[in-house]
């Protein structure tokens, strides 16, 4: 959250060149306060792990956030209690007409299947246009990212010849971007994926913006120019195990995967694994929060999207 501090205040101009987000005081007295609507879509098979990894970055925040969980309906999930999703989640049907200071799009385990092979791929196409109008910032996370980017501006994704997975060191390009306020000039972060879009295809759209990369992953964190669009293709929400039970996952179904980069001490997999990604990803998801929704949704919220 800003710190609110006196108009003329000489310190005002050196925090805001070190990118420490400073609050006037005309700004405060003419800002309107509401609880924030959060819409997440949830594509991922293990819909409980997923929303609780979710729900932990978004509540650490003075933030007041209204949470609500989408599911497709062309998509019978194999893996949750019907009862759960019928409790607990909405349809795209019953959420059309509304509107949503943000929304989570997450990733999906079906990569390496063309998106107009997905089988809701036409319904997330639906979801996907509407955000345009009804949602002010949406964050897309991993194959929602790869989703997106291809259906809004024509990226295309391409296979990698080994499954990605790790912990992979990042630097960030644009350190005066909000969404990376208060990092350190390298951070490291979770991926987990067979596919990759390129940077030289990001840079050839010019309502993108490549905030950061890495040597090892390529491309991590993209955003639209208007800011209503973020894209990261790592997973900044994954817990502490969650790498090792795909890779435990993956051999057990005797899949040729490479023990993960970076994660394991000694690349042992016998090893626990040592977390340190967790502060730069609450950090991500904080700085989303509150610099692309909080601070510039309208008051009014049927506003969003004029």
């Amino acid at each position: 959250m800003p710190i609110k501090i006196p108009d003329q205040l000489p310190s005002t101009n050196i925090l805001e060149k070190e990118n420490i987000f400073v609050m006037t005081e005309y700004r405060a007295i003419h800002q309107d306060i509401r609880p924030l609507r959060l819409l997440i879509l949830n594509l991922m098979p293990t819909k409980i792990i997923t929303e609780t990894q979710l729900l932990r970055k978004l509540s650490n925040s003075p933030l007041q956030v209204e949470v609500e969980f989408l599911q497709t309906i062309s998509h019978v999930s194999k893996n949750v209690d019907p009862e759960h999703l019928s409790t607990f989640y909405t349809s795209f049907e019953d959420v059309r007409n509304q509107h949503y200071d943000g929304m989570i799009i997450t990733g999906a385990p079906v990569e390496n299947l063309e998106f107009t092979d997905v089988d809701y791929w036409r319904e997330l196409c639906d979801i996907m246009e509407w955000t345009s109008s009804n949602v002010h910032s949406t964050l897309h996370i991993c194959w929602g990212a790869q989703a997106a980017l291809y259906y809004h501006y024509g990226i295309e994704k391409y296979p990698l010849e080994a499954k990605l997975s790790g912990v992979y060191k990042h630097i960030v390009l644009k350190p005066q971007s909000p969404f990376f306020r208060g990092f350190d000039d390298a951070f490291y972060m979770p991926h987990s994926r067979y596919t990759e879009i390129l940077e030289s295809d990001i840079r050839t759209v010019p309502e993108l913006e490549l905030l950061s990369v890495s040597d090892e992953a390529g491309v991590f964190a993209v955003k639209s120019t208007d800011n209503r669009r973020v894209f990261i293709t790592g997973h900044p929400e994954y817990d502490a195990d969650t790498l090792a039970l795909e890779y435990y996952r993956d051999i057990k179904k005797g899949l040729p995967v490479n023990v993960p980069k970076n994660y394991f001490p000694d690349d042992d997999p016998n090893s626990t694994p040592f977390v340190y990604w967790r502060a730069h990803a609450q950090l991500m998801y904080s700085n989303w929060l509150n610099y692309y929704v909080y601070q510039s949704t309208p008051y009014d919220i049927a506003a969003i999207g004029t």
